[in-house]
């Protein structure tokens, strides 16, 4: 008699693949776009109204802002970072589908490009498919959004 056990939850494949490729549209424009810092304005404001809050509590428009500048860069670089280091351990073809198919600035918008990766023989789209799978897969319960069948 043989035991089995299933460790991980199967994932609903359409569900998982969108939040993975909503993920990595998010990786796209972390790395690709530049980040504009905010400025403190200067100009004094001038009002008949109190400007605290019902709760005596005054905003401090520099802190939030300097608070801001840094930590925003700062958790798009940790974003990059932990799944650029996620598909760097990914299999070789694993990792050549992700990187030519999801993460370049020239994002493929057609789901078969089985004939452009450069692997070493090329593949059915049969293949290609299950291949993208895994990966997607993989990079889905690393960054802990897959989702899983009902």
């Amino acid at each position: 008699m043989q035991l089995s056990f299933k460790i991980l939850p199967d994932l609903d494949k359409w569900e998982t693949k969108k939040a993975v490729e909503e993920a990595l549209e998010t990786y796209r424009m972390y790395k690709f776009l530049v980040f504009e810092e905010k400025e403190a304005r200067i100009t004094a404001v001038y009002s008949d109204m109190p400007r605290s809050s019902p709760t005596n509590v005054t905003s401090d428009q520099t802190a939030d802002i300097a608070t801001y500048n840094v930590d925003r860069p700062a958790a798009m670089k940790t974003y990059v970072d932990r799944i650029d280091g996620i598909v760097s351990r990914m299999k070789p073809k694993e990792k050549t589908l992700m990187e030519k198919r999801y993460l370049n600035r020239d994002h493929f918008e057609y789901d078969n490009i089985a004939y452009d990766l450069t692997f070493d023989n090329p593949i059915s789209s049969k293949t290609y498919d299950k291949i993208r799978w895994k990966a997607i897969e993989k990079l889905a319960r690393a960054l802990g959004i897959g989702v899983e069948k009902e």
